[in-house]
């Protein structure tokens, strides 16, 4: 058993598979497809059409190997309460520390972007100047999740809709203004340059694309506050997976059509609206406000439900005190984890100083790579009894998380490598101040 976690530290189970299904689909259609989009096209050029099926597929493995160890562990934490009950408490800790890492950046990426899309929307200049309103996003954010999961659940909803909604609109006119006006943007179709090749990019941006859908990770951690998790967790992953993979692949192939993929690099560099600049190119002042109403939306949703993720990992790794045990409480009131919450927005809110979305995603990236090849270990480890998809579904997704991690920069690898060493060493401190060892919390 872990600590002394007692009945008041429970989370109460409020989430079904419709829910569960709105809680992905806000974690993933929104920065990946109204932001971080134009950055995988500007490594990769038209090909990030490829880039995305083939990280929808990479998702759709780690999504599998998620469901199989959520319902058979069915508690806040995700991986790092899998490394600790399947691999070992260090690599438990890591798997958890990872994750802190990869989705604070995501989450820091989602409040740059609703900031950059607000301020296009108001006619402000975002470049430079959509720091601080990110900052101001990730408080008030930060401040409803304090209210309890059912609230957030309840905006989480209308979120969906209206995102799932504008990008509706911006296919429909995208298809009608490809058909006038040409796919000529579409070559050249591989992008190459003089230090390195087209497969090489290629994966470089399929890696950056895959954060895009990892979003179905926030119902592996929200486990345990969702009824039935041997029903509810797989079919909400697939459902989640399935739905997100036709609505990127619709957007970006009408992006890369009406744009071109540098002028949507030019878009994230001086607009941080990539989305909005491709739907002002339709004639129709409506549809580019429908679009950006939409992405401001959607980045809303992200965050929030990044932020409530990471809250409920911070949640787990306070009640074994890989973080300091204050962060194990959950308030009587509200049933939500405040203390943890409140960290992890301030953290995020530091990050979003960066005002760089390439560089926070690409960080990202990394670090999430390194996050589901962990979960896929974990998932080779179940026994035949506990498995439900087989064993090769978990070697391809473990395979496939390696390999596309060595795609990413060098210079985000020594970040890595600092902040983990960084988490180590605070791990070490926060055991040593409560009075437990690194074994003291094994499940």
């Amino acid at each position: 058993m872990m600590g002394d976690r007692s009945a008041n530290n429970e989370l109460r189970r409020e989430v079904g598979v419709a829910g569960a299904i709105l809680l992905g689909l806000g974690s993933i259609v929104g920065t990946g497809v109204f932001v971080s989009f134009g950055v995988a096209a500007g490594v990769t050029g038209p090909s990030v059409i490829l880039a995305v099926a083939l990280a929808a597929a990479v998702a759709s493995f780690n999504g599998l190997s998620s469901a199989q160890l959520a319902a058979n562990h069915p508690v806040s934490g995700g991986t790092y309460e899998y490394g600790y009950r399947w691999l070992n408490p260090t690599l438990g800790f890591l798997a958890g520390w990872m994750f802190l890492c990869a989705k604070a950046a995501s989450a820091a990426t989602a409040a740059l972007g609703c900031s950059g899309y607000l301020l296009e929307f108001v006619g402000g200049q975002p470049k430079g100047g959509a720091t601080l309103p990110a900052v101001l996003i990730v408080v008030v954010v930060t401040s409803l999740l304090c209210f309890g999961i059912r609230r957030s659940n309840q905006v989480n909803a209308v979120v969906v809709a209206v995102t799932l909604g504008a990008l509706t609109v911006f296919v429909i006119a995208g298809v009608i203004h490809l058909s006038e006006e040409g796919l000529h943007h579409f070559t050249p179709f591989w992008r190459h340059n003089e230090d390195r090749s087209a497969p090489t990019l290629f994966l470089e941006a399929t890696a950056l694309m895959f954060v895009a859908f990892t979003g179905y990770g926030r119902i592996a951690t929200l486990s345990e506050e969702v009824h039935d998790p041997k029903r509810t967790i797989p079919r909400a992953i697939v459902a989640t997976l399935f739905i997100s993979a036709l609505l990127y692949g619709s957007v970006s192939a009408i992006a890369v059509g009406v744009l071109g993929p540098d002028r949507l690099v030019i878009a994230i560099e001086s607009h941080v609206a990539p989305l909005q600049l491709a739907a002002g190119q339709f004639s129709s002042a409506t549809i580019t406000a429908v679009i950006a109403f939409g992405a401001i939306t959607a980045m809303l949703g992200v965050l929030l439900n990044l932020l409530l993720g990471l809250s409920r990992v911070v949640l787990a790794m306070g009640r074994r005190t890989d973080l300091p045990h204050g962060f194990s409480r959950v308030s009587a009131a509200t049933h939500s984890p405040v203390a943890a919450t409140i960290a992890v927005g301030l953290v995020v809110a530091a990050i979003c100083l960066v005002g760089n979305v390439a560089t926070t995603w690409s960080f990202s990236a990394l670090t999430v790579l390194v996050y589901y090849a962990l979960t896929n270990a974990a998932a080779l480890r179940l026994s035949d009894e506990e498995r439900f998809y087989p064993r090769w579904v978990s070697w391809l997704g473990l395979g496939s998380c390696l390999s596309l991690a060595f795609f990413i920069s060098w210079i985000f690898w020594i970040y890595g490598a600092i902040l983990l060493f960084a988490g180590l060493l605070s791990r070490q401190l926060s055991q040593r101040f409560s009075g437990k060892n690194d074994s003291s919390g094994t499940a």
